[in-house]
């Protein structure tokens, strides 16, 4: 396999990630950091059911992406691209899903603050993936 057959859809899962985590980073966080805390496990909660499932399409079709990548034999840009595709999803699992569930249980201040942390750290790869996808579709 070539892994020029996989680009366009490692691009665009790319490219659908970082919409995805802009979204996250510019508008749903900030507001979520906003709540007040008398509300804290209402909204939170709402915030939960309510994202999950866009992560799992967002996740899901990058994950597939960066397997097809991986198995078309890639080079250059496309490895760059999987391995930021990585790292967002290991600061995901390993950092704002375990924040998300402690902050299921209460509010924090300083575990909102990790959360806008890992969350500049996710966006911050997906970047680096959606630009490494693009430089490898060329």
């Amino acid at each position: 396999m070539d892994s020029s057959s996989s680009a366009p859809f490692l691009l665009a899962s790319g490219a659908l990630h970082l919409g995805f985590q802009l979204t996250v980073s510019l508008v749903v966080y900030p507001a979520l950091a906003d709540a007040p805390e008398s509300a804290w496990r209402e909204i939170h909660d709402a915030h939960s059911r309510r994202i999950t499932p866009v992560v799992v399409i967002v996740y899901g079709l990058l994950v597939v992406a960066c397997g097809w990548a991986v198995l078309a034999g890639p080079d250059g840009w496309t490895i760059v691209s999987v391995a930021a595709a990585a790292v967002a999803g290991l600061l995901t699992a390993f950092g704002a899903a375990p924040t998300h569930g402690r902050l299921g249980q209460s509010w924090s201040r300083e575990l909102v603050h990790r959360l806008l942390l890992i969350d500049r750290g996710r966006t911050a790869a997906a970047v680096v993936c959606a630009v490494a996808a693009f430089l490898a579709a060329r």
